[in-house]
């Protein structure tokens, strides 16, 4: 349908939505961006398998990554320039302790195989979900083509 005011093709407002704002593609990137936190903090767990009374961390697995990613923690504002700067805004998820099989005797429940066996699962997790991400960037583009190309 022709553009009433320019006989052209259809304009769009600013609030139309665009190809992040699709559901799928939030579900993608909110499971990346799980899958990046994750790797962080098996990589803290692993820096710190030395650390007396250490308890490994892991990440809770949210019911829906969208909701997830769209929570964000009320931050502090600068006012004045005398003013100490607020810390970075805290991660989206939380991590919680999740003591690996084994406690050592002083106290330390890291276990680096299990950790490198996390650290594996991320990754494969990953690369899935991006390929999952460029197959549908690849859909979206041949849906957007115009007929006949």
């Amino acid at each position: 349908m022709p553009s009433p005011q320019t006989g052209g093709p259809p304009r769009f407002k600013e609030a139309d939505m665009g190809v992040a704002d699709l559901p799928l593609l939030t579900q993608i990137k909110g499971r990346l961006t799980w899958l990046d936190e994750r790797q962080r903090v098996i990589a803290q767990n692993v820096a710190n398998s030395d650390t007396p009374g250490y308890v490994a961390h892991d990440l809770a697995l949210p019911r829906d990554f969208a909701s997830a990613m769209t929570a964000r923690p009320v931050t502090l504002a600068r006012t004045q320039a005398g003013h100490i700067a607020p810390p970075s805004p805290a991660a989206r998820y939380a991590a919680v302790e999740a003591p690996d099989s084994e406690t050592t005797l002083d106290g330390n429940s890291v276990v680096v195989e299990e950790q490198m066996l996390k650290m594996t699962e991320s990754r494969m997790a990953y690369e899935a979900a991006i390929g999952f991400y460029q197959k549908s960037m690849t859909l979206l583009r041949m849906a957007a083509r115009p007929p006949g190309r």
